[in-house]
Parts: structure tokens; sequence; C-alpha cells
């Protein structure tokens, strides 16, 4: 079976990396510089010219970019070649603001299905998988990426999109379908639905699953291995890098392994910039090394994770990230206390519920209000009125103690929490904060 896809960069050394990054990274702030006024104006703002950079480990003299900068440029401010040598355009699913538009070279979309072919023979895909893509198509990046990363491995592809759950799990079952892509919530309800049709995970020729575009815990990582029988890995990715296969699972589990011949990454302090050494926990930052289009420096992700170069079993030697964490903007305080999502799911999962749930946020008489709203399997819902206040109250309970305040739980029918076939929402703050 081949392990990797392009194994000369997957397995190269650490000096060899760094000889390619130091000279890739010249290059693109050169050209960065000479292309972008508004990445330039930001630069010699800072006092920093593109000769003051002969390496990544100048890369800290840098101005950092925000997503409040990708929409001031909105939507040509950070283009860095003339649009004529565009090919494609992709965006954001971003709900606030203007949306995030990235731009891409025929270049650019080779380096990024290189990257998602990277991805999917790391969980064993060849050309003989057949790889059923269920992410979303159109303007959201996963669909794209792994239909280009999956022509790239050989592999039949299937672009499903995401929805008409029953058309999938047909196609699923009649082409033999053996690698599954698409958002881990989504994946969720594919298993759930399965179950709900008579059909058992061991009807289907699935062996791996590539999931991500939004947070899930290895708690959900089990239960979706086991309601479709298969092997999920986690892939990582942002519209503004590329999309996904910044970053990718492999055998191990154990952290996604950088595609740092493309992506330089950094940690810093969320709050003052510095850059941290590897093994701290801080906001991930990234550097596109060769985009021709968008090429962004120093871009902060908002994603909290960690770094590490501990030698993994795959035989990769590309850096790895953990799991985020959560997010530095994303988190909610909630009289004074930092909630992630993520530890909300981790307690639902430990306690035998569904990872169905909602989060709602609220402010009565100037007090923060937090209600998580649960599904119940059906074998659960049958319980009295009585035993639901019970466990209702366990759950609260168990609630309590992993986040330091009182939730209000609500335990609801089954399949009345709306489901989502891309992104999952699992958040709603009702609070007037800005006001």
């Amino acid at each position: 079976m081949k392990k990797y896809f392009q194994p000369e960069i997957e397995t190269a050394s650490l000096e060899d990396m760094r000889a390619l990054q130091n000279e890739k990274l010249v290059k693109q702030v050169k050209h960065v510089y000479e292309n972008v006024e508004y990445y330039r104006n930001l630069m010699d703002e800072k006092g920093v010219k593109p000769e003051d950079i002969k390496g990544v480990e100048d890369l800290h003299k840098l101005p950092f970019l925000t997503k409040a900068d990708l929409r001031e440029a909105y939507p040509y401010g950070l283009l860095a070649t003339d649009l004529k040598n565009c090919v494609r355009i992709q965006s954001t699913s971003g709900t606030t603001g203007k949306r995030v538009v990235a731009f891409y070279t025929q270049g650019d979309v080779d380096l990024w299905e290189d990257c998602c072919a990277r991805a999917i023979t790391a969980v064993g895909g060849t050309n003989e998988d057949v790889c059923q893509v269920a992410y979303g198509y159109g303007l959201f990046t996963g669909g794209a990426g792994m239909n280009g990363g999956s022509h790239k491995v050989g592999c039949l592809t299937l672009p499903m999109s995401s929805g008409n759950t029953e058309r999938q799990i047909q196609f699923m079952r009649d082409l033999h379908a053996t690698i599954l892509c698409c958002t881990p919530s989504y994946a969720a309800y594919i298993g759930e639905s399965i179950k709900d049709m008579g059909v058992k995970p061991e009807d289907l020729d699935l062996k791996a699953g590539i999931f991500g575009a939004e947070p899930w815990t290895e708690e959900m990582r089990r239960d979706i291995e086991k309601s479709l029988g298969l092997k999920a890995y986690d892939i990582y990715g942002l519209t503004e890098t590329s999309g996904p296969g910044v970053a990718f699972e492999c055998e191990a589990q154990k952290g996604m392994h950088i595609n740092e011949d493309h992506f330089y990454a950094e940690i810093i302090d969320p709050e003052t910039g510095e850059v941290l050494p590897e093994g701290s926990k801080g906001e991930l930052v990234f550097t596109s090394l060769d985009k021709e289009a968008f090429p962004l420096l120093r871009y902060r992700t908002r994603d909290i994770c960690v770094l590490s170069r501990e030698k993994c079993s795959c035989g990769r030697t590309l850096i790895k990230m953990s799991k985020p964490m959560g997010r530095s903007d994303d988190m909610l305080i909630i009289r004074g206390v930092n909630v992630f999502p993520s530890q909300i799911e981790t307690v639902l999962i430990k306690e035998g519920y569904s990872s169905n749930y909602l989060i709602e946020v609220d402010r009565e008489n100037n007090t923060d209000t937090l209600d998580v709203y649960v599904e119940l399997n059906p074998e659960q819902f049958s319980d009295t009125v009585k035993s639901l206040t019970a466990m209702e109250k366990a759950l609260a309970n168990a609630m309590k103690i992993m986040l330091g305040i009182n939730p209000k739980v609500h335990l609801v029918a089954p399949k009345t929490i709306t489901r989502s076939e891309g992104k999952a929402v699992r958040v709603i703050d009702k609070r007037k904060l800005h006001d």
C-alpha cells in the first residue's frame, strides 16, 4: 500500500525542510511587498523591509493579518497577482460581516489538491478506493479540495456534496464507497440514518472517514467510528490559507501533520502576540509560503492548539498540531468563566447522550444564563417525566463540575434539534454585549 503521496516532502529532514521554508519565505515576502499595497503599508508602519527577512527566524518581525484585515481589504485588496492569472475564488461560510474571498491561480489549486491528496493517502487511500465527498461544493472549500485531492490519488470520486442523505446512503452501498469525506456532525447524522434504515455498519464498505470544518471531540470520533464501521480521521484547513489539507491526521491519530512546505506555523500568546516555544498552548498563526494569488503572511487563525515535533510512528517528519482546543474569539465568557462548546460535548458523550445539542446564552437581570438543549436517544425518551427531571439534574451537575458554572439542561425529543449538513450551529448567544 502506498504510504505517502509525496514521500520526499513528507519524510524530509528538519534541515532540508528549514532550507526550503527559508528560501520560499524570502521570495514570498518580496512578492507580497511588491504586489499587495495593503500589506506593504502594514510593513512600512512597522518599519520592516523585505531584505530584513532572511528566513523563518525573522518571521516575528512581520505584522499579523486578521480576519478584520481581510474584511477591510475585501474583495481585491490582498490580491497579489493580476486577476487574469486567477482561475477560481472560494469563500468562507462565515455568518458575520463581509465574507472572506480567497483567490487561486492554477498553481494554487494544484498545490492545494496535493495537500488534500496527502491527507487521503495518509488514511490508506489509493487508486483502488471509492471516495465519497459529502462536504458542500460551491463557494465552501470542503467539496472542491477533497474532490481534487481524490482525483490526484486516483480514487473513483463520488462528488455528492452535502444533504440528500438517503441518496448518500444508496450510493455509498451501491458503489461500495470506502472513504467518506464530510463534516463530523454530518457523519454522525449519516450514522443515525443508516441505523434508522436498518442498515448495519458491517453492510457498508467504508474503511476511513476524513472529517473536518468544525470542532469535534475524541468521544464523537468513537461514536462515528462505531456507527459507520470505519476509522475516523481529522483534517484541518482554512479558506484563508486554501481550504482543507493544511494539516491532516495519519494512522497514529495523535495530532495532525501540517504541510509545512506550504504553510509555516507559529504559536503565539493571543494577548501579547509574542511567539511561544514549541509545546506551548496558544493561538495558531499561518504564513502561506508559496501561494501566488492570495498569500497571507502571519495570519491569525484564532484557533488554540499546541505544535509538536515528536517523532511519529507513521514516518512523517512534518510538524504536528493538536486538535484545536477552542478559539481565542469563539470562547464564551459566561459569568466571568471561559466556556468552550467542546467541553459541553465531552460531558454529553461521557454521560451517554447524543452529540446533537444546542447552547443558548442570554442575560436576565444583568446575569448571564446558560441553557443547554440535549437531544435524547429513542431508548432514553421512553423514560417517565420524573426520571427525565432526575436525568436533567444529573447532567447539569456533571456540566457544573466541568465548567465551573451552573447550566440549565433541557432534554428534548429525538430529532428535534435541526440537523446540519454543513457546519453545525451549536451556540446561540442572545446577549446584547456590544450596545
